[in-house]
């Protein structure tokens, strides 16, 4: 088969393309055909910097494709089933950027009838970190559905960013109000067209006063890709028992938020990062996803907020320099025939 492989780290060219054998699944693990590999932030970082625990490393922990093989003991999924990926290569050396990748059955998650293999593949990373996002409230819902989050307001700051649009679709989903924060009016675009009710720009000196006039009661959930930039103003327009989840350090390694403040307004300041969450936090999330495909709440391309640009199994390295250069939207590799837009 083929697979990009990587054995030292360094920058995308140390991306290679081989010819591997195909591995064959253990107890309690599966299989699966990869259709389309799904690059993200983390992806890149972990080639560019620091030690690899392995020899050889397949990257990309995110994916969608067809079960070809179980191990023992695996009921589900079964051989067949397409499926989406989540933390393919976390703890261990083989990704998704290969024609076959064996990994825990677990975290390959049975996809709905008529959901598209595209879609599938942009989920993963994204939508399971806007899902943990938006459950660490200390009053709100630990799960996901229809109504859960009814009456609340969601500040997503980076409403363009795939996260961000994973962030809006399922808070739309869930019933919240959800307020988008943007670059420039072609992201303001997209992050209406992920469902963001109210989308503002930034740079903007009145961007709190504005964030306020959406929801004079105070934001009740921030997800947060930028806490070095913007928490002073994640502080100012929280509500009381509010919420902030962070993710990312865009636009700085450090924070500083106004003390008296945060205290005063019981703020929780939440980090989150899936590889230390936690096996339940994970398997609610996928759970919950697989609940929002089949109300057909997750929708890609740029007609739903988050356009998606191809590269085939060869040009990994480009789609990794894609993302870690600021594309908008979601980075998917193709990396065997099969149809991305339903089964």
């Amino acid at each position: 088969m083929k697979a990009i492989v990587y054995s030292s780290t360094g920058p995308s060219s140390v991306l290679s393309l081989v010819d591997r054998d195909v591995a064959t699944p253990g107890p309690g693990e599966v299989r699966v055909r990869i259709v389309i590999s799904g690059v993200n932030p983390t992806d890149w970082k972990a080639r560019a910097d620091g030690d690899i625990p392995f020899p050889e490393v397949v990257p990309n922990q995110d994916g969608a494709g067809v079960v070809d093989a179980v191990g023992d003991g695996v009921t589900e999924p079964q051989v067949g089933d397409r499926v989406w990926i989540y933390l393919a290569a976390h703890g261990r050396p083989a990704g998704t950027a290969q024609e076959f990748t064996v990994i825990p059955a677990e975290r390959a998650v049975r996809l709905p009838d008529g959901v598209g293999l595209d879609v599938a593949a942009s989920l993963g990373v994204p939508a399971m970190t806007a899902h943990r996002a938006l459950t660490v409230h200390e009053n709100g819902p630990s799960r996901l559905a229809p109504g859960a989050l009814e009456g609340r307001t969601v500040l997503v700051q980076g409403g363009a960013g795939a996260v961000g649009h994973a962030a809006i679709q399922l808070a739309v989903w869930a019933g919240a109000t959800v307020i988008a924060t943007v670059s420039s009016d072609a992201k303001a675009e997209l992050a209406l067209a992920a469902g963001a009710h109210h989308v503002l720009r930034y740079p903007d000196d009145s961007l709190a006063r504005r964030i306020r006039e959406a929801a004079p009661g105070g934001v009740d959930h921030v997800v947060e890709v930028s806490p070095g930039q913007n928490a002073a103003l994640d502080v100012e327009v929280i509500a009381n028992h509010g919420s902030i989840a962070y993710y990312a350090n865009n636009n700085g390694d450090d924070f500083t938020a106004p003390v008296v403040e945060s205290f005063a307004k019981n703020v929780r300041w939440q980090g989150l990062l899936l590889y230390t969450v936690g096996k339940e936090a994970l398997v609610a999330a996928a759970e919950d996803i697989t609940a929002a495909l089949r109300s057909g709440a997750l929708p890609v391309g740029e007609s739903a907020g988050l356009p998606l640009s191809w590269f085939p199994l060869e040009e990994t390295a480009a789609a990794h320099d894609a993302v870690e250069n600021g594309v908008t939207g979601k980075v998917v590799v193709r990396v065997s025939d099969g149809n991305p837009s339903g089964d």
